[in-house]
């Protein structure tokens, strides 16, 4: 029997009239049917976090830090069960830096949130009077959930929300909503009721949450044109919004590499979770006189790493999400062809499902849509230079700032192209690894605010002056 799923709503488990059915990307088959949310769900569920919000607000700060890891305790109890639902629903392998890696990563960011907190600064205290400076939750947190890593994001924004005394509505995506919804369900019972709710739907529900006049404050990760229009909807109520968007990163190759040694830093930083990932290495230019070993090495590297259905543990990488980005993917391929650009390996969808093959294209250049667009997908364009300031303006010169890497055996010379590169965070000799005490984010149209680290915390409270006459 097919599962329906409910949402939750003040602490309740909450059923729909309508549902959508929730595919296997690697072979079709129906996972779950998720609820479809109306704007009524969507109000009871905005009014429940208001109410909570009341006394949450007020809640001690051991208090909050227990139900972390409480939430903490409860991921790790229902970890295994998860990783499967969220492997059927995604597409990711259990295996490999998959859905394990996934669940691993959500428990070890909610016992690190647990931990963090905002003390109160003495800004003067003397004759004139004294200053304090207090971090104050916003209210009602507005979540809205991509597709790719859909639980370790969900964690991101929930539970530093929690942590500083917010309460929160979540929308997961209409593509991956099954995994969220039940980790939801199952954190909820860590707090208030009220205080951690989850409705899902399509874009509209979306739409409706970054204009709902309740809401403090909207989280969103996703697609730069998304967050266009998440932070024109948000500026009619003057909410409070974190952007973390699309990402186009660049890597540059110095000419003192080793490739071999390099090769597969650089593939799993641009390969992980199949390519889908905002802050994964996108273009990757490298010096005239190392290209044709590096794009050899790199090609050695691919043709050992297993692609196939997630639940067989064997596979390393699995299939694009959805239909809509696969073909994405195949028609930037489809046009780098066109240009005459080379297929190193891969470039042929073969199977059922969504699977594209680890793809490198060589030959390639700037102004091809494969180089200047957003793949999102397992392939990797090689742009040649010669002139190391081509490379560093070619890197810079699009609209894209999240994340960028520079290659190098010399740390020096490294050091100084990452002085130049425009990306919220720059790599040496590595790229797409991400920390909990590690403020992330991007800059130009890759997005606005951070998230992680005390910066990161922050970002979830206004501040509060409290002045007192001497």
């Amino acid at each position: 029997m097919t599962t329906q799923y409910t949402m939750t709503i003040n602490g309740q488990q909450v059923a729909a009239d309508s549902h959508s059915e929730i595919n296997n990307p690697s072979n079709g088959e129906l996972v779950g049917l998720s609820p479809q949310a109306s704007t009524a769900h969507l109000n009871d569920a905005v009014a429940a976090a208001e109410k909570a919000f009341q006394s949450w607000r007020f809640s001690s700060d051991d208090d909050r830090k227990a139900a972390c890891h409480t939430m903490a305790d409860i991921l790790e109890a229902n970890a295994g069960d998860l990783a499967v639902l969220l492997t059927k629903e995604q597409g990711k392998p259990l295996a490999g830096m998959g859905s394990n890696f996934e669940l691993g990563g959500c428990i070890g960011w909610t016992r690190y949130t647990a931990e963090q907190s905002l003390e109160v600064k003495l800004l003067q205290d003397n004759e004139g009077g004294r200053i304090e400076q207090h971090r104050v939750p916003i209210g009602v947190v507005g979540s809205i959930t991509p597709w790719n890593w859909p639980l370790m994001i969900a964690i991101w924004h929930v539970i530093p929300a929690i942590r500083t005394g917010n309460t929160v509505v979540i929308k997961p995506s209409p593509y991956t909503p099954l995994s969220t919804l039940k980790m939801i369900e199952l954190i909820s019972e860590a707090v208030p009721p009220g205080v951690l709710n989850c409705v899902a739907g399509g874009n509209e529900l979306g739409a409706e949450i970054t204009q709902h006049p309740a809401i403090g404050k909207v989280v969103f990760t996703g697609s730069i044109a998304t967050g266009k229009k998440v932070m024109a909807s948000a500026s009619e109520t003057l909410k409070a919004i974190t952007l973390e968007l699309g990402g186009n990163d660049p890597g540059i190759v110095l000419p003192d590499v080793d490739p071999k040694a390099m090769a597969e830093g650089i593939f799993w930083g641009s390969f992980i979770n199949s390519g889908q990932t905002c802050g994964a290495l996108k273009r990757l230019y490298v010096h005239d006189s190392i290209y044709d070993e590096t794009c050899q090495a790199l090609t050695d590297f691919a043709a050992n790493v297993p692609m196939g259905d997630g639940m067989d543990e064997n596979n390393v990488l699995g299939p694009l999400q959805n239909e809509m980005q696969f073909n994405k993917v195949k028609d930037l391929v489809e046009d780098a062809k066109a240009q005459g650009a080379r297929i190193l390996c891969g470039g042929e969808p073969t199977g059922q499902g969504y699977f594209y093959p680890i793809t490198l294209v060589a030959d390639i250049k700037d102004g091809t849509r494969l180089v200047d667009e957003e793949q999102f997908g397992p392939v990797l364009p090689i742009i040649r230079y010669s002139e190391l300031s081509d490379a560093i303006a070619s890197a810079n010169g699009l609209e894209y700032g999240l994340d960028a890497s520079v290659w190098s055996t010399d740390a020096e010379a490294a050091a100084k192209v990452a002085a130049q590169l425009e990306a919220g965070t720059v790599f040496i000799n590595k790229h797409a690894e991400i920390a909990p005490h590690v403020p992330f984010g991007g800059i130009k149209c890759s997005g606005l605010g951070v998230e992680f680290g005390e910066e990161g915390l922050e970002a979830y409270t206004n501040i509060k002056i409290v002045n007192a006459a001497a």
